[in-house]
């Protein structure tokens, strides 16, 4: 294709997440995010994890959010991305044995 004015208006590539469906979500989560907040959870995490906020740069994930992310991904069996190259690299081999260097 050769260089030049682009003829036409480019369709937009904004999707609002507002209009996007939402599914009902799962009942242990919901009860996991009531006990959590009638615990006072997030207070106490930002609490215990303000004394290693920097002063300066972008603002962080909030704690409470980060560790839910954490939970989510225990009680799923999702490896962190470092996880799963581990696995990939215990798969055993695709091909004969004669064909795997040592």
């Amino acid at each position: 294709m050769a260089m030049g004015r682009q003829e036409g208006d480019q369709p937009s590539m904004w999707v609002a997440t507002q209009t996007l469906a939402r599914s009902p979500g799962h009942a242990f989560y919901e009860k996991l995010n009531q006990v959590l907040e009638q615990s006072g959870f997030d207070r106490y995490v930002e609490e215990l994890c303000a004394p290693h906020y920097a002063e300066q740069g972008r603002p962080s994930i909030p704690p409470g959010v980060y560790f839910r992310m954490l939970f989510i991904g225990y009680f799923e069996g999702l490896d962190s991305q470092t996880g799963d190259r581990v696995a990939v690299r215990r798969q055993p081999p695709r091909c004969a044995p004669s064909c795997v260097s040592s």
